[in-house]
This record gives structure tokens, sequence and C-alpha cells, in this order.
């Protein structure tokens, strides 16, 4: 028998959502001190408005709701999946308001793209959207790459164990410490820490190519919060190449590269556990499958002599397959041109590379390197089943921060959640086709789209239909949250209308 959700429930999911939404609503007025500094008028207004609207509804949500009860799993999987959701309404408002999307569906569409980092954009005429705009989407690629979970969990969640329950909804099950409102205030020191570091480097190189101070700091703190936290957004409509810098776009594959790492990597590498990133299964399998479809997408390209010279293929061909298997998304050539130029071996390459993705508990997206790793120990234990005598007693480790024995379990969840992700690629695919788009185009989108990476062959755009829309927006929440939230959300509906 299927019980219904009870009211403290209900009060229970309303009341941590409001909180959510309260920060989501402070968060806007951050780019309303950038607009005052370059005297933007109409967009202080914007953010002006959408900011009291979000709060509003925040607090009435947290009046309405007060509870002084702790989330259980369920409750927890439900705030997040929700929160998600809310975070792309409400943050899609400041986008409408400023004339720069044709429909509140695709300032939405840009929202969802921005929270869970994707990179897919429907702005139109991005080269002279204002500063305030354009800071609130690299915002929201730093709020939604470390988690809106996380941010909650660093101001606005007092109990432990209600934390923890919104922590693992984002798809992490890792903690730093003990205590996971102390992990997620470090993931957030880590962050900060980067982000400082790495707009000053980033604002160097810019200043060297020729850019005004005040716009190479600008675009060095957009660039980093997107490139860091895998989302591929940039201040101008022609993304990377704008900058036509081999240095700048060295150094943004190393901050694509850090992002990609779990955070926990990065914990160890900060208390001088230095050769945890060497012994990781993760780090090892990123770079096996980094170098392996490196080799097949050159392969691709130097078949077609689509970029004869060492340094083109470094900048062209190299650049993108790691922005697509970090989950970031930069490209330095046009959409068209992965179509037109590229060849089905070098897109099968960086499809491939999409649809892997990066570390667990990091800012990428994707089946993760962790899962390929284990795949990789299981069959080399079934190896070795076949190989020794039948009275061996096999057993296979993996070192992912301490060593693990590999367990059937292990097994059966990197392959349910592996499975998932490829029906989801394949189902946007189906999709794309259906409205006529050819199927390699579709999948290529799809995969960007759900993997949360944001390269795009020209299917995106605000003139595709509106089906397909809302199918990019479904792939880019399902695969940012891993599903399970998603699965527990849909439960609670069926719990709703069905329960007794």
């Amino acid at each position: 028998m299927i019980l219904r959700p009870r009211i403290s429930d209900i009060k229970n999911i309303g009341y941590y959502l409001g909180k959510i939404t309260i920060g989501l609503g402070l968060t806007m007025m951050v780019p309303i001190v950038i607009g005052l500094g370059f005297r933007e008028i109409n967009p202080i207004l914007d953010f002006l408005i959408s900011s009291a609207i979000t709060l509003l509804i925040g607090i009435i949500l947290t009046r309405l709701c007060r509870t002084e009860e702790d989330l259980d799993w369920m409750q927890g999987m439900i705030v997040v999946s929700l929160s998600w959701l809310v975070a792309m309404l409400l943050g899609a408002l400041p986008l409408y308001l400023s004339g720069h999307w044709k429909s509140y569906l695709d300032a939405c569409f840009e929202a969802m793209s921005i929270f869970t980092t994707t990179g897919l954009v429907l702005v139109q005429d991005l080269d002279h959207l204002s500063y305030a705009h354009n800071l609130w989407r690299h915002l929201g690629n730093f709020i939604g790459g470390q988690g809106i979970a996380i941010v909650a969990l660093s101001f606005f969640v007092k109990g432990t164990s209600g934390a923890f329950k919104m922590y693992v909804g984002e798809g992490r099950d890792e903690r730093l410490l003990p205590n996971v409102i102390n992990t997620a205030r470090f993931i957030w020191l880590i962050s900060g820490v980067y982000l400082i570091l790495g707009t000053l480097i980033l604002g160097i190189v810019g200043m060297s190519i020729g850019m005004k101070p005040s716009n190479a700091f600008f675009h060095s703190a957009c660039i980093f919060m997107a490139g860091f936290d895998t989302a591929g957004f940039a201040p101008q409509s022609q993304n990377i190449l704008y900058y036509h810098s081999l240095l700048f776009e060295a150094v943004i594959i190393v901050i694509m590269l850090l992002g990609t790492l779990n955070f926990n990597l990065h914990f160890q590498m900060w208390f001088g556990n230095r050769k945890e990133i060497w012994k990781n299964i993760e780090t090892r399998t990123l770079f096996f499958t980094v170098l392996t479809l490196s080799f097949i997408t050159a392969v691709g390209l130097n078949q077609l002599k689509v970029y004869p010279e060492a340094i083109a293929l470094f900048r062209k061909g190299f650049f993108h397959l790691v922005s697509g298997h970090t989950g970031t998304g930069y490209m330095t050539i046009y959409a068209r041109q992965f179509i037109n130029e590229w060849g089905n071996l070098a897109l099968v390459g960086l499809i491939c590379a999409m649809g892997l993705g990066g570390c667990i508990c990091s800012t990428a997206g994707g089946i993760k390197m962790l899962r390929i790793g284990i795949f990789f120990k299981a069959l080399k234990q079934d190896i070795k089943k076949i190989i020794l005598p039948e009275s061996a007693v096999v057993s296979q480790k993996f070192h992912h921060i301490k060593d693990i024995f590999l367990e059937d379990k292990q097994v059966r969840s990197a392959l349910l959640i592996t499975l998932v992700y490829l029906g989801l690629y394949v189902l946007g695919a189906i999709i794309g086709t259906w409205f006529g788009y050819p199927f390699l185009d579709s999948l290529f989108e799809s995969t960007s789209a759900a993997a949360n990476v944001g390269l795009s062959c020209g299917i995106t755009d605000a003139s595709m239909p509106a089906v397909l829309k809302l199918t990019y927006i479904f792939q880019m929440w399902a695969g940012r949250l891993e599903f399970m939230s998603i699965f527990v959300l849909i439960g609670f509906f069926i719990a709703e209308v069905k329960g007794r």
C-alpha cells in the first residue's frame, strides 16, 4: 500500500526550500553592486525586482512552513530536486527582464544551463549584455558548480543529519571532514582561494594581450568561475575564440582540469598528501581516457587534414577534447565547424569524452571516472577468475583516498547509473532526430546537455522547437543530480496522487 505524504513532510520540504530561495534572493544583490559600478540603471532595476520577488517567496515559505524538525532521507532528496527547479524559475527573472531572451522559456533554459553548469545558451546579442547580467550568468555557474545545497549547508542549515541528506541528494556522497556542514564550507574555501588566484593569473594574461585592466579582470573572474565550475560560459559570443591567445587557452586547460577533480583530491593535496593524485583510481582513469580519446580525435582530424600544424591541432583538437571530457564546454571554433569539418571519427571521440565526464564530487557532469575505473577493475577481476584455478580466492582492490576492496554492489551501482546516463543520451538524440536533425548531431547535443558539458554543434538555438528546449532542460537537471533525488520526487508525487 502506498502511503500519502503527511502535512509535516510538506511543511519540512517547504521550510528548507524557503531558506534556499532566500539565499538565491540575497545572491541576486551581488550584480546590483556591479551595476552601480558601471552605472547600469535598467539592469539594476531588473535585479531589484527579481531579488524582491525571490526574497518574498522565500520568506512566505519559511513563515508558512516553519518547523523545528530535521529532514529525513525522502525530504532531503525532494528539497534538493525542487531547489534546482526553483532556482531555474526565479533565476530566469532578471534574464528575461533584460530583453536579451526571446521568451521566458528561453530564459528558464539559460538559467537551468547556468546553475547546472552546462553552458548551452539561448541569449541574444551577448556582446551587448550588461556587466550585471553577465556577472549573474557566471556567478550562477559558481553557485551551481559547488551545488545549491552546498550554499544552503554553508549558511542556512544547522542540523547535520538533514544536511547530509541534502548533500547526498546532489549526487555527492563523500565527506572531506566528519561534519558535512564543515565539508560544505571547506568546498567554498577551496573554490574561493582558486577564484582569487585564477582571476589574478587570467587578468594578467588578459592585459598582456591588450585588454583594459577593468575588462581584463572582469573577464578573467567570469572565465574562471565558468572554467573551474566546468560551465563554459563566457562574456563574449565567440567564447574563448574571442581572446585569440595560446597562453590564455593553456591557462584555461589547467583551470578546467582542476575543476573536474574530486574535491576530496583537492583536500588531500591542500594538506600535503600530493601522492594521492598519482595513486587515485579517478585520476588514473581520467589520464587514460583523455589520452585514448585524444588519440582517436587526433587520428580523425588528421585523416581529413583539418589542422595540419601541431599547434593548431593542440589549440583546436586537444583543447576541445579536454573541454568536453571535463564537462566545461569552452570553444575556440564556431559550433557548425564540428559538423562541417571534424568528420565522424573525431566527433565520436568527442561525444565519448563528453559522455564519460569528470570525477565524482566535483563540478563536472557525465558518468564519472570512478564508475569507469570500477568497470576496469571488475574486468580485471573477471579475467583473473578465468585464468587462475577454480580453488583460488580472487579479490580486487582499488585506491580512492584509501584502499577499497571491490564488491559486487559497487559494480552494480556503477552499472545502473551508467545505463541511465546512456539511456538519457539516446533519449535526447531520438527526440532531436524526430524533429528532423541528423542523428549524430542530435546525439552530440543530447550528450552535451545530459552530461552538463555545453559544447554545441549548432542545434541549440532560440528557434529550436519548444519540446526540444524542455527536453534539454530535463536532461540538464537530471544529469546534474544523477537521477536518485529525481526518482524520489517522482515517487513523492505518485504517493500524493495514489496514496491513502
